[in-house]
């Protein structure tokens, strides 16, 4: 886990020694690797980490009670920790908050009267949690941690070089270049970006062995959904994490997501899957201008998981069938192709993800996902094939002329059709293609 390195970690930086610093929380999915990362960076940044674990320690909430002084409260913990909490030289960690809603409270006043102490809060299910708190509204900054991206995962597998080429801004590489990375990624879309998976491929060089602790994260998902009640029926809440795994890149209808259960029940379950973070839901967006946001359709949507590991462990895909096809866009239909690039593009696009969807009397059409880059906004499209089947494609360019170009994320190399306003990009570049950056 020591060459685990994260994008976030620059991103850490800044906030220590941003001048408008707040306590931060950290949100995401269980076991995308919150823990990890912050540890990591408080023992490179810091002199010590005070770490406080409200899940493990239950009798630590004592502290909580009463009155929610941060120097009272810095003071118990260094009785409970034997140890100085030094503001500037110590980063204080409370790590799943969620289980002490009052803790979530008391950041507040840590940034109105303790301000130079740094303090990282990190929990899944905190949605949930927030409900029974008070909740610290303009007092507090958010992060979000995604699993392992795919340039992340080549840091963490010894790619180091192949890494940094798909960070660079695309463009045509070398055939055995090409190959290598396409080989990768095959091996990416099967391992997928949850830090156990990619620690047990790394250890072992057996796919088999991340196949099961996807199992096993999966299995902890289901034990979770004990938590959810009583918003929820944990049953459904099953049947609908296994639907969309199965129809990513497809609109949602709720009532196509499982049978046996009302439209209301299964969109409460679709609801607060997205709440713990183990689906994103993609809405339809008007692309006339920015935010994108402002124009998202709450009733037209699609959604990706979480992680593309987890996808396919829970559609149930059969892996000796389609591991073996030839062309990363033909794996499972194309799904995983496109929950791949869906993923990539939530970092890229600061969990801001949307896609185009016209329904017309007599055509519809549709774009995978919606870009925004330097304040333009880009049409991508995940296909295979020549340029001429991309009609919805051509149709958005012409309907949208605020936008530059499409981008076609596809299996061909890398190149420019002016005439056409298309660019053609190996979908490896999908995060750099798509705007994204960051520092290795």
């Amino acid at each position: 886990m020591s060459t685990m390195k994260r994008l976030i970690e620059q991103d850490l930086e800044n906030w220590k020694n941003s001048r408008r610093r707040k306590p931060l929380i950290l949100r995401g999915a269980r076991q995308v690797g919150k823990t990890y990362s912050i540890t990591r960076f408080g023992e490179r940044a810091f002199d010590e980490v005070a770490t406080i674990d409200l899940e493990r320690n239950p009798e630590w909430h004592r502290v909580f009670e009463g009155d929610l002084n941060p120097k009272r409260i810095t003071g118990d913990l260094e009785v409970l920790l034997n140890r100085k909490i030094v503001p500037g030289k110590t980063l204080l960690f409370f790590d799943e908050i969620q289980a002490c809603p009052r803790a979530i409270t008391a950041l507040r006043y840590f940034y109105e009267e303790l301000p130079d102490l740094h303090v990282i809060a990190a929990g899944s299910l905190l949605e949930f949690a927030m409900k029974e708190a008070s909740f610290p509204v303009g007092r507090v900054q958010f992060m979000h941690l995604s699993p392992l991206s795919f340039v992340e995962y080549l840091m963490a597998t010894g790619r180091n070089a192949a890494a940094h080429t798909i960070m660079a801004p695309p463009g045509r590489l070398a055939d055995s270049i090409d190959d290598l990375l396409c080989k990768e990624l095959r091996r990416y879309f099967f391992v997928g970006g949850m830090p156990e998976c990619v620690m047990a491929y790394t250890a072992t060089g057996s796919l088999r062995e991340s196949f099961e602790v996807q199992a096993e994260i999966c299995e902890t998902y289901r034990m979770d959904f004990a938590k959810y009640a009583p918003r929820a029926n944990r049953l459904c809440l099953n049947a609908v994490l296994t639907s969309v795994a199965r129809t990513v890149g497809r609109q949602i209808k709720y009532s196509r997501l499982a049978d046996g259960y009302s439209n209301p029940t299964l969109k409460k379950a679709f609801e607060l899957l997205c709440l713990a973070g183990l689906i994103n839901k993609v809405p339809s967006t008007d692309p006339s201008g920015l935010p994108l946001g402002s124009a998202a359709s709450p009733k037209i949507f699609k959604a990706l998981m979480v992680d593309v590991g987890l996808m396919r462990y829970l559609s149930g895909m059969p892996v000796d069938v389609e591991y073996d096809q030839t062309d990363l866009l033909d794996i499972y239909r194309g799904a995983m192709a496109e929950q791949f690039v869906g993923q990539e593009m939530v970092l890229s696009q600061n969990n801001e993800l949307y896609y185009w969807s016209r329904r017309a009397k007599g055509s519809s059409a549709e774009v995978d996902y919606v870009s925004v880059h330097a304040g333009k906004i880009y049409p991508v499209e995940v296909k295979s094939g020549p340029a001429g089947r991309l009609k919805s494609l051509h149709l958005f360019l012409k309907q949208y002329r605020n936008s530059p170009g499409g981008i076609v994320l596809s299996m061909q190399p890398y190149s420019e059709l002016q005439k056409q306003k298309l660019t053609f990009v190996p979908l490896y570049f999908a995060f750099s293609a798509t705007g994204g950056t960051g520092t290795l």
